[in-house]
């Protein structure tokens, strides 16, 4: 599980922590969204009475930001997919030898798989950095 953060996302990550009082060391890119990941108990402060620490956020950088739970194992795999996915609905995951296999609807399936694969080679490196996953396929 080897991460890198850029100057980008430090600074992301100090503003994050700077206006909602919460300090995570996550976040990434995922459909032109901004994604943070904190812990489960600190969920309701990071957002935010009536979203105000989101839409603060997504004033400042100016662009969508979305507060999700950060997985402790693969246990929390699923889950993890659906946040960062959603509104998209797919049917379920199966993983096997490292390879992890999303079923989807025709429909669905474009919108994970994205414009000339994009959406997909997004979700395959943050599946890579924080589960270990070798590879990602979407049925």
């Amino acid at each position: 599980m080897s991460r890198t953060i850029d100057m980008k996302f430090m600074r992301y990550l100090n503003l994050f922590e700077k206006i909602t009082k919460v300090r995570t060391q996550h976040c990434f890119f995922y459909n032109s969204t901004v994604v943070f990941l904190v812990p489960k108990a600190e969920m309701s402060k990071a957002i935010g009475e009536a979203g105000k620490g989101i839409k603060k956020l997504s004033q400042i950088l100016d662009k969508k930001v979305k507060i999700i739970v950060l997985p402790l194992g693969l246990e929390d795999l699923q889950r993890f997919i659906e946040d960062i996915v959603y509104p998209v609905k797919f049917k379920n995951i199966e993983m096997k030898d490292g390879v992890v296999t999303i079923s989807a609807g025709m429909q669905s399936r474009a919108a994970l798989i994205g414009r000339n694969k994009g959406r997909l080679n997004e979700m395959r490196k943050v599946l890579g950095q924080y589960f270990g996953i070798k590879d990602l396929k979407i049925s």
